[in-house]
């Protein structure tokens, strides 16, 4: 069945709910017996990034923020992605890059706060990827990466990241709210037909972007978040998925006789949606 989101979902745990395993197989540990199988989870992709000392040395540029990275994670099984939101210099323009500078991008290594969108020599617009399995992808704006996910039908999950504050936050109100509609407004653009949710790590945006959200009418985006279900540290190259093989049955066995298929995230994505074969309905 589809994994895909709400009235869907609910429908098919309807149909499903008393389906039996019968004798089906599945990778890895914890496969299922005869026992009434629980709903498959809405899967999220998440692009892993290393940890340790000099992650930046070593990350293979490898997060969901532009088209080409959306089509493998659909592919995969994902319904689901998430991705990072940057605003470039006093928050004229929205953007989707994970790291805090133009560090595996073409062009002069600068802070993305400290660059304008497209103008100036060191402009953020054209630069591609250099290294990764999304070499020679470009840098894309909040509104035509929410329409690349849309156009796959992906939920679009969307890290604004702490960075940001630099205009969001900022004394100078021009900045400040011409920085927030960057984000507010793609989301009220297309909130209507598409499912979109926002959060953020930093303790001192989180507040402000709450409250600027349910201002908007837009109180849906800040729930629904999946919970993160790998327990492998993701590095490069990348850890055996095996090594996730029981948190994901216990994240599994926790899901019990859902009606709703819950949402979950994983670095893994094509190794976590194969290993649910057979585990779920």
């Amino acid at each position: 069945m589809p994994r895909t989101w709400g009235v869907a979902a609910a429908s098919a745990a309807l149909l499903f709910g008393t389906v039996q395993a019968g004798t089906a197989q599945a990778s890895g540990a914890g496969a299922v017996g005869t026992e009434a199988l629980p709903l498959c989870p809405t899967v999220f992709g998440h692009g892993g990034y290393p940890t340790g000392p000099s992650p930046w040395e070593r990350d293979q540029i490898r997060q969901p923020n532009n088209p080409k990275a959306l089509a493998p994670q659909k592919s995969w099984g994902a319904g689901g992605v998430e991705a990072d939101l940057q605003l470039t210099k006093d928050g004229t323009k929205g953007v989707m890059w994970h790291n805090t500078t133009t560090n595996g991008l073409t062009g002069t290594r600068a802070p993305i706060t400290e660059l304008w969108w497209a103008t100036g020599a060191d402009q953020l617009k054209g630069r591609t990827i250099t290294r990764g399995p999304y070499t020679g992808e470009t840098v894309y704006t909040f509104r035509q990466w929410l329409d690349s996910a849309g156009s796959l039908n992906l939920v679009a999950l969307v890290e604004l990241k702490g960075e940001a504050k630099q205009s969001l936050l900022n004394s100078d109100s021009a900045i400040r709210e011409r920085a927030w509609n960057e984000v507010i407004a793609p989301i009220s653009e297309r909130t209507a037909s598409q499912r979109i949710m926002i959060y953020t790590h930093d303790a001192d945006l989180k507040p402000e972007l709450d409250r600027r959200i349910k201002a908007a009418g837009l109180a849906a985006t800040l729930t629904g978040h999946p919970s993160w279900v790998d327990s492998v540290d993701w590095e490069e190259p990348p850890p055996a998925a095996s090594g996730n093989y029981a948190s994901w049955q216990a994240a599994l066995t926790r899901l019990g006789s859902t009606t709703a298929s819950v949402p979950m995230a994983t670095s893994w994505t094509k190794d976590f949606t194969t290993w649910l074969k057979g585990k779920c309905v």
